[in-house]
């Protein structure tokens, strides 16, 4: 059977020679998997369509044997082509993958997911980093996946509970603006640090290099 998507691409990896694996965060569908066969040769009809964070329209024939199923065409909407230059970058882009990763269940609808997702990436193509950005992030990805803090009864000093509420309440643009002096920065990313742990059970190791300054 044929659907269609649309969604963003959050890995891609090797299967054969001449194939690929496409991982994709949508809205209808969840996390999928596809496979792109033929994509790894020079005149593919995928050449130059597959690559990290790429929003795309696409079709794919579903698997009723495995959660890897047949990738037929892709239609681009935005390539995001400024984070794949810059570490710094990709680092921020790269945590928030794996955080979804671990916070979503495969071929579950996700819209809620893709937008938030969608907004992280285009304040970021706008070559923009910083911490709050990934704060930010973390407290809205709590917040969709029904587990925000609470920031009035938590042990925040009164200053961090307002720079937090405004990060969940504000839109990323405002987050990348924002500055904070370096107690608050220790301050929230502890905060943050513990209230994953203790929900998610553990946190990408890769969360500390997109913090670094």
């Amino acid at each position: 059977m044929i659907e269609n998507a649309s969604g963003i691409i959050l890995r891609t990896r090797p299967l054969t020679e001449t194939s690929l694996i496409v991982h994709w965060l949508t809205a209808a569908q969840g996390r999928i998997s596809t496979v792109a066969k033929g994509a790894r040769r020079a005149q593919s009809p995928f050449s130059g369509k597959l690559d990290l964070f790429y929003f795309a329209d696409f079709s794919f024939a579903r698997s009723r044997r495995s959660e890897l199923h047949t990738l037929r065409e892709v239609g681009i909407r935005e390539t995001r082509q400024a984070i794949r230059r810059d570490v710094k970058l990709l680092q921020q882009a790269s945590y928030a993958t794996v955080l979804i990763e671990q916070t979503s269940e495969v071929d579950t609808p996700l819209p809620g997911l893709l937008e938030l997702f969608s907004e992280f990436l285009d304040e970021l193509s706008t070559q923009k980093t910083a911490s709050t950005l990934i704060f930010s992030f973390e407290l809205k990805l709590l917040e969709e996946l029904g587990m925000a803090p609470d920031l009035p009864a938590s042990n925040l000093s009164s200053g961090a509970k307002e720079i937090a509420s405004k990060l969940l309440e504000r839109n990323f643009a405002f987050a990348s603006r924002i500055k904070l002096s370096g107690p608050q920065t220790n301050e929230l990313r502890e905060f943050l640090h513990g209230f994953l742990i203790f929900h998610l059970g553990k946190i990408p190791s890769s969360r500390t290099a997109a913090l670094a300054e």
